[in-house]
């Protein structure tokens, strides 16, 4: 019995990649509706919509390009996939084939007909009025990000897919890969209702390319609360500017046995500014504080020192969702004022908020602002509301002519 099973993927290849594409983009669907979007019921005419993608265009065109096109334009595939490592090293003709395949298929398959294929099966299934003109000149805006991020993950991808799968392989090698990267999304992303559609269908693109980096880099529980056994508190200083003010300062934390977690330092004109945040076994606190107000090497900065508690329980609302907001646009005065107003007029309570000027490429000045904020009074739920939020939050683009206003969602 498993002899006939293990002959089908041999004996009807085509048939296997079809089924194998058509599960795979199914299954990632459903993942993204249940675990993304944490929707109660399934839409399956969505789930149908992009199984008949992967059916027919993962399945079957990908099928044709890798296998009967790529045959026939180079015909010792197949049997330099089958050599070991060292034959395949020493196969220059193969080796040079391989880089073909993959450069075809990275650099043509890919921009010519697959992004714009999945960019136009995405719109009609995830809107309601779908634009196929609007679609592909998002397209085209995305995609030196779109191909950067694919590159990253698929050049490798598909240099061992045709370097070592047979021929039949090639197809589910590629669902496999695709199926990972969207199980991967999937679980760090649960909750992110805003960018479900970058996440939707399981391309590599710049947008969920970015989503991967964002999800590995988050953090966004307080120390305070992670660490309920410490005594806390926050460090201010600021006085001549002078090389070598982080370092005494954090040394002289360290040797009092505590531990720097968020902290901040900006030189402004001649002055030096810090803010941290410091975590210190109890016993050790009193000393500390000390130490920092009377180390003569410290004595130039003016050192404050003010404890932080844990806020209590029942004295606030949980918090039910989150929103990350990343703002630029041309530095202009009342800009932070703007967004902060917008932010408190929907109810939120900043968590975290931070701002830089910088010079872009063009040698214009960027204002960039970074929020993290909470609200106690919407769930994931209340889609009407959250549609209302993320539309008012929107129109700062508008209002403030912002480059690039990117808002994401998370829920607990």
């Amino acid at each position: 019995a498993w002899s006939r099973l293990s002959s089908i993927p041999v004996k009807h290849p085509l048939t296997f990649g079809v089924a194998i594409s058509t599960v795979k983009t199914s299954f990632s669907d459903l993942l993204v509706q249940k675990v993304v979007e944490k929707k109660e019921a399934v839409d399956w005419k969505r789930n149908a919509a992009f199984a008949a993608f992967g059916c027919f265009y993962l399945g079957g065109v990908q099928y044709a390009i890798y296998v009967p096109l790529f045959g026939r334009m180079f015909p010792g595939a197949a049997s330099f996939a089958s050599k070991s490592i060292r034959q395949k090293l020493k196969d220059t003709k193969g080796m040079m084939a391989l880089g073909a395949q993959v450069f075809l298929d990275q650099c043509v398959h890919h921009p010519l007909m697959y992004f714009p294929a999945f960019y136009m099966t995405r719109e009609l299934v995830m809107r309601e009025k779908p634009d196929i003109r609007a679609c592909l000149a998002q397209y085209r805006e995305n995609m030196a990000e779109d191909l950067k991020a694919l590159w990253k993950i698929w050049v490798p991808a598909t240099a061992v897919n045709f370097a070592f799968m047979p021929m039949w392989g090639r197809i589910p090698w590629v669902a496999g890969t695709s199926l990972v990267w969207t199980c991967v999304l999937s679980t760090m992303r649960g909750g992110d209702i805003a960018h479900s559609e970058d996440v939707a269908g399981g391309a590599v693109t710049g947008a969920s390319y970015q989503i991967l980096r964002e999800g590995l880099d988050e953090m966004f529980t307080c120390p305070i609360d992670l660490d309920p056994d410490m005594s806390h508190f926050c460090l201010t200083a600021h006085g001549p500017d002078r090389a070598g003010w982080v370092a005494k300062v954090a040394r002289a934390v360290a040797n009092g046995g505590g531990n720097v977690t968020h902290s901040k330092m900006v030189r402004m004109g001649h002055e030096f500014v810090i803010l941290m945040h410091v975590a210190v076994p109890p016993e050790q606190l009193r000393q500390l504080l000390l130490d920092l107000k009377q180390k003569q090497e410290l004595r130039p900065l003016e050192i404050r020192t003010s404890s932080l508690t844990r806020r209590q329980t029942g004295r606030y609302d949980k918090p039910l969702m989150g929103f990350s907001i990343h703002c630029v646009g041309e530095d202009r005065p009342g800009m932070l004022a703007a967004i902060s107003e917008k932010v408190c007029s929907l109810g939120m309570s900043v968590d975290n908020i931070s701002t830089e000027l910088r010079m872009n490429k063009q040698g214009r000045r960027e204002f960039v602002v970074n929020a993290d904020c909470t609200t106690s009074f919407m769930s994931p739920k209340d889609k009407d509301r959250l549609d209302e939020v993320i539309h008012s939050l929107d129109e700062l683009k508008l209002n403030l002519d912002l480059d690039v206003l990117d808002i994401r969602i998370h829920t607990s």
